[in-house]
């Protein structure tokens, strides 16, 4: 993973009020739950007692409660009170539970996973993106490490192959480019696939910046859309678990249907036919070699990789910079 990250973890549908939720995500147990004002908090799923995990304890009062001596944690991580000393007995400093910084915004629960002296400013969603657009979403575990998911979805040349019967019908063979820019945390990626008339591909540096969107955008850490049109976008948050395990948020959004009733159902079409899409993806990637990707790992990266190879290098430099790109 990259330090001093805001990563989507959640939707914020899955905290609900007065639960508290454990998950992993990142390769640690967080637990997450909401205070009497309905904000979420994360910390670490861990009571510095005796090691209970919080998760099995319940919301008191706007504080977690350990459901093993009854501890109680504000939302600092800070033990508040002590059963077994009573009201005024003195709390050791020592009893606080490692807590993250939490932003919900998109219907989404972004954690900062870092030093809290980096911790930049609140992560930045797809500057084009029309928030009155309506969606229908759906939630997938994939056995693989986060970014190779992230790779599947940058990955222009394997559409007529998996996809030969849904997105990527029509045979489309020849990869021109694809043309990829990045600034900052952003990537921009046009795709030029065409059918084989018998021509060489053409390379990036020969292709000039179109008039029209780009295709694909990728926010780093972990987001993802497909820049369809305007009206209709497919956006995947990539939520880290572990080194061999993640979970796909996916959303199909769409705004030229308004009427409500039809609105729904065609949101639902759109989340079948994305959650089909993905069944096709996972089938290959759940089975690639290694788990994960890094920049050197010994694949033969080709020249329709160039995406690929963008988002493995830029991911290199954030590791070895701590994640400041800011």
């Amino acid at each position: 993973m990259i330090k001093n990250q805001w990563y989507v973890l959640l939707d914020s549908r899955e905290i609900k009020k007065n639960k508290v939720l454990g998950v992993i995500r990142l390769g640690e147990k967080l637990v997450f739950w909401r205070d009497p004002q309905g904000s979420a908090h994360c910390m670490v799923d861990l009571c510095p007692h005796l090691g209970a995990r919080l998760s099995q304890g319940k919301v008191v009062d706007g504080t977690i409660q350990c459901p093993f001596h009854g501890f109680e944690y504000d939302n600092s991580g800070q033990c508040t009170y002590l059963p077994a000393y009573g009201r005024n007995g003195v709390i050791p400093k020592a009893l606080r539970v490692k807590q993250y910084p939490v932003y919900e915004k998109h219907g989404f629960i972004w954690v900062y996973w870092g030093e809290p002296e980096s911790q930049p400013e609140p992560p930045a969603f797809f500057d084009s993106f029309n928030t009155r657009l309506s969606y229908g979403s759906f939630k997938q575990h994939w056995n693989v490490h986060y970014s190779r998911m992230v790779e599947n979805q940058l990955d222009v040349a394997h559409l007529p192959f998996v996809h030969y019967n849904t997105i990527g019908s029509g045979g489309r063979t020849v990869v021109d480019g694809p043309l990829v820019k990045i600034d900052g945390s952003l990537m921009n990626i046009w795709v030029f696939n065409r059918l084989d008339d018998g021509t060489p591909p053409q390379k990036a540096d020969d292709l000039a910046e179109p008039a029209w969107h780009p295709s694909l955008q990728f926010r780093f850490p972990n987001l993802w859309q497909n820049w369809i049109s305007d009206e209709v976008r497919i956006l995947v948050a990539f939520v880290p678990v572990d080194e061999e395990n993640a979970v796909m948020y996916g959303r199909f959004y769409q705004g030229f249907m308004k009427l409500p009733g039809l609105r729904e159902l065609v949101n639902q079409i759109g989340v079948w036919s994305s959650i089909m899409i993905a069944n096709q993806d996972r089938r290959i990637v759940n089975n690639q070699f290694q788990k994960r990707s890094d920049l050197k790992m010994g694949e033969k990266i080709m020249q329709s990789d160039r995406a690929i190879l963008a988002y493995r290098r830029r991911r290199y430099e954030l590791q070895q910079g701590d994640g400041m790109e800011n």
